[in-house]
């Protein structure tokens, strides 16, 4: 999906990816990441916020929670959206502050009282007895939280395994039992997705759900409340920010943009963000009819992949489709030319739409990229955490720094 742009746009970071595959100081099965692109995007996106008076809260969720990418977008977006309590964990222990909480994943009751101790911006909440829950763990704490309700999505603009929220229609009543809860304030609104991109024509429209979202903040002005915030997630990048100004939202949720890897992205290479991560595996063995498995553990199950490039070869072969009820083993691809046959062991560059925090793949974070020798920072699993891997290269002795 994201091949093309990738090489396109940022070939230092395939060839360097494939360079440390080679000389087996990453594993099969890795997400090399692009540190100062990461930055870079992140200073790009702060900026044009700024212009636009936009507030944004970064989500770390698809490049796997780490430490040295959360860091350097933290330098220019300070604040965070955790989707869930393990996110916020890693987030606040790389030094990022709290923005909004529970933005896709409910905070659970007893993880509360420890999250809200470090006093986040907002809080979404679907229903009322998490509203009663975030209430009840403030007011011990001795302050008000500010919430936000998220409204419910329309069927056809909400993904599965993302329902909840407040309906429109049952907005009121919500409202008034919320009205008479000690320890939490109505801050705002926010739904998700509320932009889409139309991969037709390469722009981004807003989904139904942001218009529900600005009905629920013009009700609750109505009644009192104020002033609002309005969080319109969903590919939230450069090009998207001047659509949420227009219709009126205070904040933008930045994920995918931080590598250049939202659907307008995959459209076209005019995007200012740069893409900044490809995922290097390689070849585990061939079937009988041709066709290399790749080792897997890493795809995304709505990633989009097209294709792999082999760079032994120079050749890039289609990547086959799998049921939905495969597991990740290995991922197949289409035979290559007889004269080309892939080896046991070739590498493998591919660049899809992914969620790092769902699958059990090593990230490994490289910067530098623009000098003769690019550094490898680290290696991490998909929580974030150090892993040991790797074997000394020819003529280095084992524990020897990377170069």
């Amino acid at each position: 999906m994201f091949l093309n742009s990738v090489v396109a746009r940022n070939s230092a970071l395939v060839d360097a990816a494939v360079e440390l595959h080679g000389r087996g100081a990453i594993p099969p099965d890795t997400y090399v990441i692009d540190l100062d692109a990461v930055e870079a995007n992140a200073a790009l996106l702060a900026a044009e916020a700024g212009r636009l008076r936009l507030g944004l809260w970064f989500v770390v969720k698809q490049i796997g929670r780490n430490p040295e990418l959360i860091r350097a977008i933290a330098r220019h977006i300070p604040r965070y959206a955790a989707i869930d309590a393990p996110e916020a964990d890693a987030l606040h222990t790389a030094g990022a502050r709290a923005g909004n909480l529970g933005h896709l994943v409910q905070i659970p009751r007893r993880a509360l009282p420890a999250l809200l101790a470090r006093r986040p911006e907002a809080v979404t909440v679907y229903d009322l007895d998490n509203a009663r829950a975030v209430a009840d763990a403030a007011r011990e704490l001795g302050f008000v939280q500010d919430v936000l309700i998220r409204v419910a999505g329309t069927a056809d603009a909400t993904f599965p395994g993302q329902e909840g929220g407040v309906p429109l229609a049952g907005l009121e009543a919500f409202a008034a039992a919320v009205e008479q809860l000690d320890g939490l304030r109505i801050a705002g609104v926010t739904a998700f997705p509320c932009v889409r991109c139309d991969l037709s024509t390469g722009t981004p429209v807003p989904t139904p759900n942001l218009q529900l979202a600005l009905e629920a903040r013009t009700f609750l002005s109505a009644r009192g409340h104020g002033p609002l915030k309005l969080s319109a997630p969903g590919a939230t990048c450069a090009a998207t920010l001047p659509l949420l100004a227009a219709h009126g939202a205070t904040h933008g949720e930045p994920g995918h943009a931080l590598t250049g890897t939202t659907p307008l992205h995959a459209v076209g290479l005019h995007q200012p963000e740069r893409p900044a991560y490809v995922y290097v595996t390689e070849v585990a063995h061939t079937l009988a009819d041709g066709r290399p498995a790749l080792f897997g553990g890493g795809f995304y199950p709505r990633g989009g992949v097209e294709s792999a490039l082999l760079p032994r070869t120079g050749e890039r072969l289609p990547v086959l489709e799998a049921p939905p009820g495969h597991i990740d083993y290995y991922r197949l691809l289409a035979p290559g030319r007889s004269t080309s046959r892939p080896r046991l062991g070739d590498t493998a560059v591919l660049a899809f739409r992914t969620q790092m925090f769902v699958t059990r793949s090593t990230v490994a974070v490289v910067a530098d990229l623009s000098r003769a020798a690019p550094r490898l920072v680290g290696l991490y699993d998909s929580y974030g955490r150090p892993v040991p891997y790797g074997r000394p290269s020819p003529g280095r002795r084992a524990g020897d720094p990377d170069p």
